[in-house]
């Protein structure tokens, strides 16, 4: 019978992976409060080979969003390695990275150049995909938040990544739209990496072939998505409320 006892992940020894990998070799990450500093990961390990799919589970607060971050380069660790033997992208429909006083196009070729990517032929998908219409040529400043996001997935897609690193409670528009992102994502990008940051068992059982769950700033992994979940809920099980007689 299959142990399901969750397991920290443990630190890796030796060099680099013939396969390109990334790995998080001791990762933690803390941060100043008005009551001290707080660990929101504590020796976090992980590796992803290229091609593979995890999902990670947690509650808010947990750390999710700061390890995507960690594994994005839009933060450093307090300590520990990040080892990126493949490209990554930003977290996707991430918008932080904008900037709002140039027009769309004008952030897609900032982005490009970045990237060392020519950006013209990327335009025609771009357009097509965001549907921004002539507000692709005007300042994001004036974009809604949904506007922005559209365009940042746009953008995510136009330019190939071996990994992209998602939040799957992430909004990006109406139905449509979201099922246009799932098609370039999960099916037209399937042999990439990926790391998915979900609430929804249904969404990394569909999608993902490892899972984890971060629980208490630790990474823990087990043998299958079923039980990865099974402990995530057990974990948000609210305490008993008062009894009434």
């Amino acid at each position: 019978m299959m142990d399901s006892t969750p397991v920290a992940m443990p630190a890796l020894g030796g060099g680099p992976a013939a396969v390109p990998s990334i790995r998080l070799e001791n990762v933690c990450k803390s941060y100043a409060t008005r009551l001290g500093g707080r660990r929101v990961l504590d020796h976090v390990n992980l590796t992803l080979e290229k091609g593979r799919h995890i999902g990670i589970l947690g509650r808010n607060g947990a750390g999710k969003s700061t390890m995507i971050r960690l594994l994005s380069g839009a933060e450093n660790p307090t300590s520990g390695h990040i080892h990126r033997g493949m490209s990554v992208s930003w977290p996707l429909a991430f918008t932080g990275a904008f900037q709002t006083h140039l027009t769309g196009l004008d952030n897609l070729k900032f982005v490009c150049r970045v990237y060392g990517v020519e950006w013209k032929p990327l335009l025609p998908f771009v357009e097509e995909f965001t549907e921004l219409g002539i507000y692709l040529r005007e300042p994001v400043i004036h974009y809604s938040v949904g506007m922005m996001m559209r365009l940042a997935f746009a953008l995510s897609m136009a330019i190939e990544f071996d990994c992209f690193l998602i939040d799957e409670g992430l909004s990006v528009g109406d139905s449509r739209f979201g099922d246009r992102c799932h098609v370039e994502l999960f099916q037209k990008r399937k042999d990439r990496s990926f790391i998915l940051v979900s609430h929804d068992a249904n969404v990394i059982r569909n999608y993902c072939d490892r899972a984890a769950v971060l629980h208490k700033g630790r990474l823990l992994e087990f043998p299958s998505v079923d039980e990865a979940f099974a402990f995530y809920e057990a974990q948000n099980v609210p305490p008993p409320g008062p009894v009434f007689d």
